[in-house]
């Protein structure tokens, strides 16, 4: 009798009910798709218009209005053997007036006296205590125009808009005017913006104090965090025991890298400046406080680097004889040493963001010269920022948003640094 040995297939889905669930699966798979690139082009976006709108308010911040002017130092209101002491706003004034030769009238030689800016004077006694030798001479010499005639150069105030909607009127425009035809007026890169000081003036008002304050508050956190986590991490990683009092310490370690910065600032202004007398304003006193935020994170990444190095090498090590600290200091720590990089210039700059903790110990102080060490009175960029954006003279606005471009410059480098370290430092098994 024969047998037969056919197999028996299951039948094929080929229903319409399987055909419609086909379809949904398909279409969800695309809906998903195509919410993932509406979130990157809305995140490109807006970054596009973030980044387009600083660039159009701040670009006229790095370039500044000149007007030059010819200055002759009288020996009788200038001491050659004293020139700190000299009566400069008398030479500017000359030097004004030298500008409109054919005014006779006061009144437009004290109109045209505002076109230069006041801090000139201040410009021009600085030069000359540099140099003594310019006292009896007559020299050439190009200041900025104050923030009115700035802007009205670069086109923020608009000379065909009604005089009452202006904040100079015909007669001032017409004096302006007449410089620009005789080509004293030039406009140039604004160096000044980087290396001047703070100023109440706009035309003169730069970064170089809150680039050092940043600087100084920068080294002290790393000097502080950078040592102390990766010993830290160390230990947890290493040689704590595995218990209970080891899950707390870990969990809030946790914890504390996602406390708001401002918690940070009221620690430091209640232990460091009223408990331990620390000067406020000092860059210490902020690199302190920066390397409190900045401490979870590092060891955080630490602990993650050691982690990703393999336990082979641990074992190599120990199979021919070395100790458990020369494992960790000779081979574990310098394989993850490109982590622990990362991770630190990352966190550095988070830090050299944070603006609420600055400010609650006191480093948005009016400075105008850059601090000379990290006990003396600083600001720093985030904090320069805020005092710009709050500050009601028009021409601040342009420089808050450059000085909010040179922050981003330095955050985009940091962060440059720490991918090229990766990549380069990195080793795979």
């Amino acid at each position: 009798m024969a047998v037969s040995t056919a197999q028996t297939t299951p039948p094929r889905q080929t229903s319409d009910r399987a055909a419609q669930l086909r379809r949904r699966r398909y279409a969800a798979d695309r809906r998903l798709k195509f919410f993932g690139l509406a979130a990157i082009v809305t995140a490109i976006a807006l970054l596009g218009i973030l980044l387009g709108s600083l660039i159009l308010t701040g670009y006229q911040a790095f370039v500044q209005t000149h007007v030059t002017i010819e200055v002759a130092i009288d020996p009788e209101l200038v001491d050659r053997d004293n020139p700190a002491s000299g009566n400069y706003r008398a030479v500017v004034a000359d030097a004004v007036q030298r500008l409109f030769p054919e005014a006779d009238d006061p009144a437009v030689l004290q109109e045209g006296s505002r076109i230069v800016t006041n801090g000139a004077q201040v410009i021009l006694r600085n030069m000359v205590v540099g140099n003594p030798g310019l006292v009896g001479t007559t020299f050439s010499l190009q200041v900025p125009v104050s923030d009115p005639y700035d802007q009205l150069t670069k086109g923020v105030i608009q000379r065909d808009s009604p005089e009452n909607r202006r904040r100079l009127n015909d007669a001032q425009i017409s004096l302006y005017e007449t410089l620009e035809e005789r080509g004293l007026i030039e406009t140039r890169a604004n160096w000044a913006l980087l290396f001047n000081a703070d100023s109440r003036f706009p035309e003169l008002a730069g970064l170089s104090g809150a680039i050092v304050g940043s600087f100084y508050a920068l080294l002290v956190c790393f000097l502080i965090s950078f040592p102390m986590g990766i010993a830290a991490a160390i230990y947890l990683e290493e040689f704590a025991p595995k218990n209970r009092w080891t899950d707390i310490v870990e969990v809030n370690i946790n914890n504390l890298a996602a406390v708001p910065s401002i918690v940070f600032g009221l620690l430091g202004l209640a232990v460091f400046i009223q408990l331990f007398g620390l000067p406020r304003s000092a860059p210490l006193v902020g690199g302190m406080v920066l390397s409190l935020m900045t401490l979870p994170t590092i060891i955080i990444v630490t602990r993650a680097a050691l982690k990703a190095v393999p336990p082979s090498i641990r074992e190599a090590a120990l199979g021919v004889g070395a100790s458990k600290h020369e494992v960790i200091l000779h081979h574990v720590l310098p394989l993850a040493i490109p982590g622990i990089l990362t991770g630190t210039i990352i966190g550095l700059a988070q830090a050299l963001g944070e603006t609420a903790p600055l400010l609650l110990i006191g480093m948005n102080a009016f400075l105008t010269s850059p601090p000379g060490g990290i006990m003396e009175p600083a600001t720093a960029l985030p904090t320069q920022i805020f005092i710009w954006a709050d500050s009601p003279e028009r021409g601040f606005v342009a420089r808050t948003s450059a000085a909010i471009l040179v922050l981003l410059g330095f955050l985009i480098t940091m962060n440059a640094i720490a991918i090229y370290l990766r990549a380069r430092l990195e080793r795979r098994w």
